[in-house]
């Protein structure tokens, strides 16, 4: 009895080999696939598209990202020509200090001027500021141009989200890292080739 099959024994190591590396992909793939973040995570944090075909002068959209109110807001021509009136009174009007992406760091705060994208969570405390768009009403003072104002503890910013001196809020309302898609989409949450 001593022939050894030897064409047997190699086809029986190599069956053996290709149904072990079956078995260890079988049991690998739930195990990686359990490192990745749930779908869940991954929709908080995953860029948003927003269609502003609609948008109006004057108007605002409000969308989430990151669990955070993102504000879109279309300004007007006057409402464009009054952010150069108010540097004297804001806290960093040039935005130097300022959570922004390289793109939005000019007046406007913006790609384009009269589209914001800013992130409506107020610096101070994390409240929402309320956007108050007209002009000199009596409660904020004949001064007030439009803007953004945080009921919970008084802070206010213009309509770049620049925030005002003398407030609790410590710093210009966040603009999150966007680009526009084409003339009438933005992607909330990536920074493109079309930002510039």
């Amino acid at each position: 009895m001593s022939g050894v099959d030897n064409e047997k024994r190699r086809f029986l190591t190599q069956a053996a080999s290709v149904v072990g590396a079956v078995g260890v992909s079988l049991v690998a793939v739930p195990f990686v696939s359990s490192m990745r973040p749930s779908a869940k995570a991954e929709a908080l944090g995953a860029p948003v598209e927003v269609d502003i075909e609609k948008l109006e002068a004057g108007q605002r959209l409000v969308v989430l990202w990151r669990g955070k109110p993102v504000w879109i807001l279309k300004r007007t021509q006057d409402a464009l020509a009054s952010l150069v009136e108010l540097d004297a009174e804001l806290l960093d009007p040039r935005s130097e200090q300022s959570i922004q992406p390289v793109n939005s760091q000019n007046e406007a705060r913006s790609i384009r001027p009269e589209i914001l994208v800013a992130i409506g969570v107020c610096t101070h405390l994390g409240c929402s500021p309320v956007f108050r768009p007209e002009v000199a009403p009596a409660d904020l003072g004949a001064d007030w141009k439009g803007g953004f104002f945080c009921p919970c503890h008084g802070s206010k910013f213009d309509l770049a989200g620049r925030v005002y001196k003398g407030v609790p809020a410590p710093m210009n309302l966040e603009i999150p890292p966007y680009y526009f898609a084409n003339d009438h989409r933005i992607v909330v949450g990536l920074e493109g080739e079309h930002a510039s």
